[in-house]
């Protein structure tokens, strides 16, 4: 029997750092802190690293400019999240980052970082309209499960947890749990992302965390608002909480929300609960065949 994974997802509040060494002694200072939780599993939101595009004062305040700015930035960030994977004993979801790819286009990419050095990344799939309309920025085009020491994770990034088939997926392919980092401008937005987690877990039987930013940042075009609450969610069946919320947190606090997760409970929900969605799936269509997606699996054990 496998021991529970102490899960930390950040509330991380965007700040506006005067030098690249100032970010890194802040990512830095909110790792040790849930290092010193006992969390073995850290999640960071979605587009944490923009706040990076402050450091050059010329360029922050303009979108593309500042979406250049930090792609620039793509090793260093790598290298100090691998880095803090490494010195704290942990696995480490980034925050993510804008990425170039060898075509050119720019994706949403988030990196997991392993203590070993091991890391694999997978960019976001569905852009929101100011993605696509604003800020020119594609989705990828391959779904992947990460095989790790803790367990098998995915990642569905902020507007992907929205879309049953993505987790579904990953679910299919062996997720235990689904990271979910997102950004998000309104408590609108934050409730959809919230929604579509709490759906996703419930649909497949597994453990959902969303790490959200939080804060404002009125120097920046992308970051500008930010509202929303860290949370653990599950199935509400069983031995957990009737509503699925296994941990959440003040919304607009930076703080961690920590809780343990024991992936054993996966199995259990699936073939010893009330309902067995993850099983009884494939009824809702009634004989037809659903279109399948393909995933990659990642060992990085």
């Amino acid at each position: 029997m496998t021991a529970p994974v102490r899960i930390a997802a950040a509330q991380y509040t965007i700040g506006q750092p005067d030098s690249f060494a100032a970010w890194q002694t802040k990512v830095a200072q909110w790792v040790a802190d849930a290092a010193g939780q006992g969390a073995q599993l850290l999640v960071f939101p979605e587009y944490a690293a923009m706040e990076l595009a402050a450091i050059n004062s010329a360029t922050a305040s303009d979108l593309h400019a500042s979406l250049r700015a930090v792609v620039a930035l793509g090793p260093q960030i790598d290298a100090h999240y691998a880095d803090l994977a490494r010195r704290f004993g942990l696995t480490l979801l980034g925050g993510t980052r804008p990425h170039e790819v060898d075509d050119g286009r720019i994706v949403n990419r988030a990196t997991l970082y392993l203590p070993d050095g091991q890391s694999g990344h997978q960019d976001k799939i569905m852009m929101t309209r100011f993605e696509r309309e604003s800020w020119d920025i594609k989705g990828g085009t391959r779904l992947r499960v990460f095989r790790t020491p803790l367990g098998m994770l995915g990642i569905s990034t902020c507007y992907d947890v929205e879309f049953p088939m993505i987790a579904r997926t990953q679910a299919i392919a062996g997720a235990q749990v689904v990271l979910c980092p997102s950004c998000t401008d309104s408590l609108q937005g934050y409730y959809r992302v919230r929604i579509g987690a709490q759906a996703r877990a419930l649909e497949n039987q597994i453990f959902v965390v969303q790490a959200p930013t939080v804060g404002m940042a009125p120097w920046s075009p992308a970051l500008d608002e930010n509202f929303g609450a860290a949370g653990i969610f599950v199935p509400p069946d069983g031995d957990s909480p009737d509503d699925g919320v296994v941990a959440i947190g003040t919304e607009g606090q930076g703080a961690w929300v920590v809780a343990d997760a024991d992936l054993a409970r996966v199995e259990r929900w699936r073939t010893q609960g009330s309902v067995r969605p993850f099983a009884h799936w494939p009824e809702q269509y009634c004989g037809a065949k659903a279109e399948d997606l393909p995933v990659e699996i990642v060992p990085l054990d």
